[in-house]
This record gives structure tokens, C-alpha cells and sequence, in this order.
């Protein structure tokens, strides 16, 4: 088995997207209207309208979760961060260095995901 992806469901697909493009730095792909994907070097952030899973009968609700992390690697926590150019009301943690050594800022998307933008001790970078 191989991991295949994350996606979040949405009723703002245009907003989600757009944010992530701001996140990645790069254009989403657009297979369909109603679906967007970013795939990278580790995962897939699929992004999908609530018409992609009508047929589940509710068993998703956008813009309710309040348990998982959307994690991105990045070169420069503080960079990344100023350039979400982001209002209080969506930042969870202003850059920080962790206990653990990771530098981190917590951000929501604008369905409210958290998104963790972290970058490694640079002695753990060289792994």
C-alpha cells in the first residue's frame, strides 16, 4: 500500500485553492471544475467540492474540522509565514521555535483547517 493523498472537501473550492497556491507556491492542477490537486514530493493535497462526494450522503461536512494538521516542509518558517500576509483572525501560532526544535507557525485556511508551516533544526535538515 501506498499513501495516496489528503483531501479536504469544501463549498469555497475557488478560496481553497487560492490559498494554496499562496502556500506551495505553485498553480494547483485542474482535472475537473469541482476538483483541484497539488502534488509534491512527499503527498497529494487533493481539494474537491461538495459534489464530489453527494453520493456519501452527508458522511462529510466542510469547514468542520477540528482534529488534523495539513503539514507543509518549508525552507523558511518566518518567509513563508509574512508571505500569507494573513489577518489575526487566521493565525493559531505566530512563528515559534518548538520544544522539540522545529520552528513552526500555525495558520487556518478559510474553511478553518489548520495548516502547520514548520522547517527543521538545520542539524536535522542534513538528513
Amino acid at each position: 500500500m501506498s499513501f495516496a493523498s489528503i483531501r479536504i472537501v469544501t463549498d469555497d473550492l475557488d478560496g481553497l485553492v487560492a490559498f494554496y497556491e499562496r502556500v506551495t507556491g505553485q498553480r494547483a492542477e485542474r482535472p475537473a471544475p469541482v476538483f483541484a490537486q497539488f502534488t509534491g514530493p512527499g503527498a497529494t493535497l487533493a481539494i474537491a467540492g461538495t459534489a464530489t462526494v453527494a453520493m456519501l450522503g452527508g458522511a462529510l461536512t466542510p469547514a468542520t474540522n477540528r482534529s488534523v494538521f495539513i503539514e507543509f516542509a518549508v525552507a523558511d518558517v518566518d518567509v513563508a509565514f509574512a508571505g500569507l500576509r494573513l489577518g489575526p483572525e487566521d493565525v493559531v501560532l505566530e512563528p515559534t521555535t518548538m520544544p522539540w526544535g522545529n520552528r513552526s507557525a500555525l495558520v487556518r485556511d478559510p474553511d478553518g483547517n489548520v495548516v502547520n508551516l514548520f522547517s527543521r533544526p538545520v542539524s536535522d535538515q542534513a538528513r
